[in-house]
């Protein structure tokens, strides 16, 4: 696959898919201790060949796995590197209407690549899956490094374990940036030619209040921009030219609420100008994600991949609408460099939006159809 496959099509998704009933009560039975490892991991084997099943019969010629293997979009991976553990904090994540399961990752010692990463196994299985077939192209999504900092910085025992361990932030920055280069190259040696970098802090740094919640008011939002784009932009560097690579910007999804509000505006000289990526999936379902303007910003022969649908609801949009604002986006990119998807994906977490399976598919229907008769194609 070429890195201009995906867009060609015009038509995409983001790539969590809601659990089936099926693997939510083997999650619920490993975790009492009534199942082992590798019966919980057949379950998800079949759920999974399944699912991608159904993704190659719906049309789609980029599949995901579901994020099946995981609890949480971004926790899991992070909790696969070295020098990395699992911690409960007394909070989790505060949503607009709703508080997260409360997770998160510390620091234990020096962060590397570890090469038993599951997210490294995981891929492994979903490219077996579609070896054979041609045209489709397995995508593995990964947090985005910028995501692991925020993550290892977020309350006062995360803060001082990364003191402890690195009190010179550019050797933080420089140990994230090569485990994530190292981590691409390996799925990239597995035959990986689509990486997908999910990534929060753009949509959180835009939201003033958030950023009042999160810091007692001490931050520089410039700074704090400076800092994660060269943590992405560290592990980006010198990847093969036949890896597509993309970000997607996201403003929270949990349960079908939200964390943040903002457009894109004050990151856009920052993220759409300088990030080092090929395609760009952004939220635009709603008025918390502004206007189309910022995305002047995007170097000429980049994809912008615009989240017009939504996942979080299952009232389906106007394709009408839908035409007349990829309209409206084209008076700042080129049409042909722009393409539909949802504005997230349908699990972020395995609770999972409110919304059913049939709900869910015909929202990725939605997408194809509307892209089909916008392009031609």
């Amino acid at each position: 696959m070429t890195k201009q496959t995906a867009t060609k099509l015009h038509y995409d998704i983001v790539g969590s898919f809601l659990r089936p009933s099926e693997l939510k009560r083997s999650r619920e039975d490993f975790a009492a201790g009534k199942i082992d490892h590798s019966e919980l991991t057949a379950v998800e084997d079949d759920a999974i060949r399944d699912l991608v099943a159904k993704e190659i019969d719906a049309g789609l010629k980029i599949v995901t796995d579901g994020e099946f293997r995981r609890s949480y979009w971004h926790l899991d991976t992070f909790w696969g590197f070295a020098g990395i553990k699992h911690t409960q904090p007394e909070h989790g994540y505060f949503f607009h209407d709703e508080e997260t399961r409360a997770d998160s990752a510390q620091v234990i010692g020096k962060i590397s690549f570890d090469p038993e990463h599951h997210d490294l196994k995981a891929f492994q299985f979903l490219h077996d899956l579609v070896a054979d077939h041609d045209g489709i192209t397995a995508r593995q999504s990964i947090p985005a490094p910028a995501q692991f900092y925020s993550e290892l910085l977020r309350g006062e025992e995360n803060v001082a374990a990364v003191n402890k361990f690195y009190p010179d932030q550019d050797e933080l920055i420089s140990d994230i940036g090569q485990a994530y280069h190292d981590l691409i190259l390996a799925l990239y040696d597995e035959g990986c030619r689509d990486v997908k970098i999910d990534d929060c802090t753009w949509g959180m740094v835009v939201d003033h209040d958030f950023w009042e919640h999160q810091t007692n008011g001490e931050y520089d939002l410039n700074e704090l921009q400076d800092i994660y784009l060269k943590l992405n932009n560290t592990a980006l560097r010198d990847l093969p030219e036949d890896l597509r690579v993309s970000t997607h910007v996201c403003r929270g999804n949990y349960h079908s609420t939200w964390a943040a509000k903002g457009g894109y505006v004050p990151v856009a000289s920052h993220l759409l100008a300088q990030e080092k990526v090929d395609a760009f999936y952004l939220e635009f379902d709603d008025d918390r994600s502004g206007d189309f303007a910022p995305l002047a910003e995007v170097p000429d022969g980049k994809q912008v991949v615009l989240g017009l649908v939504t996942s979080k609801k299952p009232e389906l949009e106007s394709k009408q609408t839908l035409a007349e604002r990829i309209k409206e986006a084209a008076e700042f990119v080129l049409l042909e460099n722009l393409s539909l998807s949802t504005q997230c994906g349908f699990a972020s977490t395995e609770e999972g939006n409110k919304l059913t399976e049939q709900q869910e598919w015909a929202k990725i229907r939605l997408v194809i159809e509307t892209a089909q008769e916008v392009w031609g194609e």
